[in-house]
């Protein structure tokens, strides 16, 4: 069954013709008009996939029956009650993982903007994002990675994802230093030569990787480093000289074209320090975000996601006892939204959701 739609092509000009008809002047116009992006208008007017909803949503506001118009490729429409069934299956409320689809990520967008702004223009510039365990440096590195690539269809309304002018041309290359596999010297470099579509030898050496990426690196890249901390305490393949072409290639080597981007829980240099590294790698990173709590208005964006609305005195209760952690605040709208969904009354669940953060309220 289809989970998007389009305008079959002997109804674009219909549907265009219904915009005007409708006292639109433009499509700029229109999307002010509607839940779906500008983006998504243009999609859905030049017949291209749309997501259902967004479909339906966009013919009422033009006039138009969707069922006389949309493109039938199949002997079952969706009905109107049909939506993304990926999205439908994901949990509103993650907790005790990394949230990795950006539709359900949430605040930070203070430190987006300042981590988009370094990258968006050459050189590409490093930064460092330092937080507590279970603060979401490791979300945040997600979003970072997918947010300007994601369908619009796919994002909340109103999600801002024109972070970069092309993000095609962007190539992100995530790196967990819990993979055991990242000890190795050999398979790292041979996985992050993979990710840039570039041809990996066997065996893979750093000498090698130096003039293959020095040579052939041309467009803008980013590697998000993840948990660097075990990296640098576990992996002995790792040692000062490694770092130091890493940093001799985003500094020198590469046009401006590589950055950086690491998540640890102190400052790469206060970490290299107490791990016994002295590789001038970790003091390029101009750049700190320091991650703490949510603000109000982002914490109650994440609150007002839920699919069954929250009463007025259990947001306020939220927002209390979570201190607008993100953690706090996932684990305690989960609660909340089972009890609702359970039909439970009384106040149970307040106690459940308190036994529950308990573990992470002094971590």
């Amino acid at each position: 069954m289809a989970r998007s739609l389009k305008v079959a092509p002997d109804y674009r000009n219909l549907v265009k013709s219904a915009l005007r008809r409708n006292g639109y002047p433009s499509q700029k116009k229109f999307a002010e008009h509607v839940t779906p992006s500008l983006s998504t208008v243009k999609k859905f007017l030049n017949g291209e996939p749309v997501d259902f909803e967004y479909f339906v949503e966009l013919c009422e506001a033009l006039g138009l029956n969707w069922r006389d118009i949309y493109l039938d490729e199949s002997d079952n429409p969706p009905s109107p009650n049909d939506s993304n069934p990926t999205l439908e299956e994901s949990s509103p409320f993650i907790t005790g993982t990394p949230i990795t689809h950006p539709r359900y990520f949430f605040g930070r967008k203070r430190e987006l903007k300042r981590l988009f702004n370094l990258l968006k223009r050459h050189p590409l510039q490093n930064a460092a994002i330092i937080g507590k365990r279970r603060i979401g440096k490791t979300s945040l590195l997600h979003y970072l990675k997918t947010i300007t690539t994601t369908p619009p269809d796919e994002l909340r309304p109103g999600q801002k994802s024109d972070w970069l002018p092309h993000p095609e041309r962007y190539c992100w290359i995530f790196v967990d230093f819990q993979d055991t596999r990242m000890a190795s010297q050999e398979k790292l470099l041979g996985y992050i030569l993979e990710a840039m579509n570039m041809k990996v030898p066997n065996p893979c050496h750093l000498d090698y990787f130096m003039d293959v990426v020095s040579s052939h690196l041309h467009s803008p890249t980013v590697i998000l480093l993840d948990e660097i901390g075990v990296g640098l305490q576990r992996c002995p393949e790792l040692d000062d000289g490694f770092w130091e072409s890493l940093r001799s290639l985003a500094t020198n080597q590469t046009g401006g074209n590589l950055a950086f981007i690491l998540a640890t829980p102190e400052s790469p240099l206060d970490l290299a320090s107490h791990t016994g590294h002295s590789s001038p790698f970790f003091n390029i990173f101009g750049y700190t975000a320091y991650l703490g709590a949510l603000t109000e208005a982002e914490a109650r964006e994440l609150i007002d996601s839920s699919p069954i609305p929250f009463p007025v005195e259990d947001v306020a209760w939220i927002l209390e006892k979570s201190q607008c952690l993100p953690l706090l605040l996932q684990i305690l709208c989960r609660e909340r939204l089972f009890s609702l969904e359970e039909g439970e009354t009384g106040d149970d669940w307040r106690e459940e959701g308190l036994r529950q953060i308990e573990p992470f309220t002094n971590f």
